[in-house]
Parts: C-alpha cells; structure tokens; sequence
C-alpha cells in the first residue's frame, strides 16, 4: 500500500529552504527588537540581555512568521505546479 502525498499538499521544505525561511523571519525580527529595545537593553550584562530577546524573538518568529513564510512557500510551490 503506497502512502504517497496528494499533490495539492507540497512536500515539507528542506533543510536548505527551511534554513533560509529562519534567517528570513530571524534577522528582521531580531533587527527590530534591537533597534526598539536597544538603549534599555544596553543595561543589562550580555546573558540577560540575550535571554530578554531571545524570549521575545522567538514566538514572534514561531507563531507569526513562521507560518506566513509556509504560506507563501504553498502558493508559490502552488503556482509552479500549474
């Protein structure tokens, strides 16, 4: 018995596509945390500074942009199909 995908849902991304979707949705973010929070960051010793964004960056980059990345990465992957 074959398992195979239905051809209107695309394969998952590879390593390669979903490596560059998180430097797409990281370097952004983690551009405009800085930027906005910098200056009262700047107190702080390295380690919690970096816990701070961290713990901002990363569901902002998970459950926002992250999923309109997949989306696009549907419609395009959609588009070359037909």
């Amino acid at each position: 018995m074959s398992t195979s995908v239905p051809a209107s849902i695309p394969k998952p991304p590879s390593k390669h596509q979903l490596a560059l979707m998180i430097w797409i949705a990281v370097t952004p973010t983690l551009l405009v945390i800085n930027l906005v929070l910098g200056p009262q960051l700047a107190v702080l010793p390295l380690v919690p500074r970096t816990l701070v964004v961290v713990t901002i960056a990363v569901p902002i980059v998970i459950y926002a942009i992250m999923p309109v990345l997949h989306r696009l990465r549907r419609r395009l992957l959609a588009r070359r199909a037909a």
